[in-house]
């Protein structure tokens, strides 16, 4: 377990790898600081592409949102956290006109009382398929090991 002083940064096997130099995690005492996270799939497909035999891609918000927060928890699973721990999140955008969608499934996960959030437009995403990205920091309960 890192203490107050120390840092334990993690690549959490059978999740997507870092596109990368940097960890899927970072703890520092009670706090995980979770890295950018995508609907990206361990074989680097993504949740919410599908793409038809023309070529025709169509993109869900609603499933990429969802597969984003499920990965997430896993996250912090790895390091004996959970969503519940979740303080604070900043969400990435390609377009607010995906807003609607994203904050219906964000309310399958979280209420008011959930983590505070910020949620901001970008211009683009590491791939053309991501609608959304999500960074975290969690406090994780102290009696939990690394």
């Amino acid at each position: 377990m890192a203490d107050g002083n120390r840092s334990e940064s993690v690549v959490v096997e059978g999740k997507a790898t870092p596109r990368g130099a940097f960890p899927h995690v970072k703890v520092l005492g009670d706090l995980v600081f979770v890295s950018g996270t995508s609907s990206r799939r361990p074989d680097n497909s993504f949740a919410g592409v599908k793409v038809d035999d023309l070529g025709v891609v169509d993109l869900d918000i609603r499933e990429q949102t969802r597969a984003v927060i499920e990965n997430i928890g896993d996250l912090l699973a790895s390091v004996g956290a959970g969503l519940d721990d979740l303080v604070q999140v900043t969400t990435y955008l390609v377009s607010m006109n995906d807003f609607g969608g994203y904050n219906e499934v964000w309310a399958e996960f979280f209420d008011h009382t959930g983590p505070t959030r910020t949620t901001v437009a970008v211009h683009q995403l590491p791939h053309p398929h991501l609608l959304i990205e999500i960074q975290a920091v969690a406090s994780r309960p102290t009696d939990q090991p690394a």
